[in-house]
């Protein structure tokens, strides 16, 4: 218990004194926010609404993804 406690200790000691390691993280979760979120919204904004005209198509879409028939 002791020896994981030390490891937990190392990392939060080195995270406390970066200085230009707070700037890069923070960047490197910008990009990860940009990549997923926004341009998941941009690219793959393939709804339902979008893929089917009538209500029973898109009943039969939901249907078979959640089955998987």
């Amino acid at each position: 218990m002791n020896f994981l406690k030390n490891i937990i200790n190392f990392y939060i000691d080195g995270f406390k004194n970066m200085k230009l390691g707070k700037k890069l993280w923070a960047i490197i979760l910008i990009k990860i926010f940009i990549m997923v979120f926004i341009l998941k919204m941009i690219f793959f904004n393939t709804t339902v609404n979008t893929k089917f005209k009538t209500e029973e198509e898109k009943i039969n879409f939901i249907h078979k993804n959640l089955t998987k028939d």
